[in-house]
């Protein structure tokens, strides 16, 4: 069975959070998208559902946290290079996003972070399989 992921999160303003997804070069389904909700295509398999707020909260009887104060997820995505990893955040940074964290570089990984205009937190990794350390039998 092949399955689809579709992560749901909630935003404050869905023209200012699809504005500021394409400006990252990001691409969104319009069948699957109104004045509640968009559907951005992260990758072949996988999309995030950009929720207004109330919309959201009608899927869940629990409340709604803020994601400009705690985190509930961390939402990582590969790029092809180090050079892709860099200009990806770079264009969120321009675009109105936090810098969360310094670069981390682990050799076979590079990693930055961000927080998108709603404070979700953002991890964009470029991993060289050909360079990762042999595991320790």
């Amino acid at each position: 069975m092949t399955r689809k992921l579709f992560v749901n999160i909630p935003v404050s303003n869905l023209d200012a959070s699809v504005e500021f997804f394409t400006g990252l070069g990001f691409t969104f389904n319009p069948q699957f998208t109104d004045e509640n909700a968009t559907c951005m295509l992260v990758g072949e398999d996988a999309y995030f559902m950009l929720l207004v707020k109330d919309y959201f909260q009608s899927f869940t009887p629990k409340p709604m946290g803020d994601a400009k104060v705690n985190d509930h997820a961390l939402y990582a995505i590969t790029a092809d290079t180090r050079e892709e990893v860099d200009e990806l955040v770079d264009k969120a940074l321009a675009s109105g996003a936090t810098s969360i964290r310094e670069p981390m570089d682990q050799g076979f990984m590079y990693q930055r972070s961000f927080l998108d205009l709603d404070g979700h937190h953002w991890e964009v990794f470029f991993m060289d399989m050909s360079q990762m350390p042999a595991a320790e039998s």
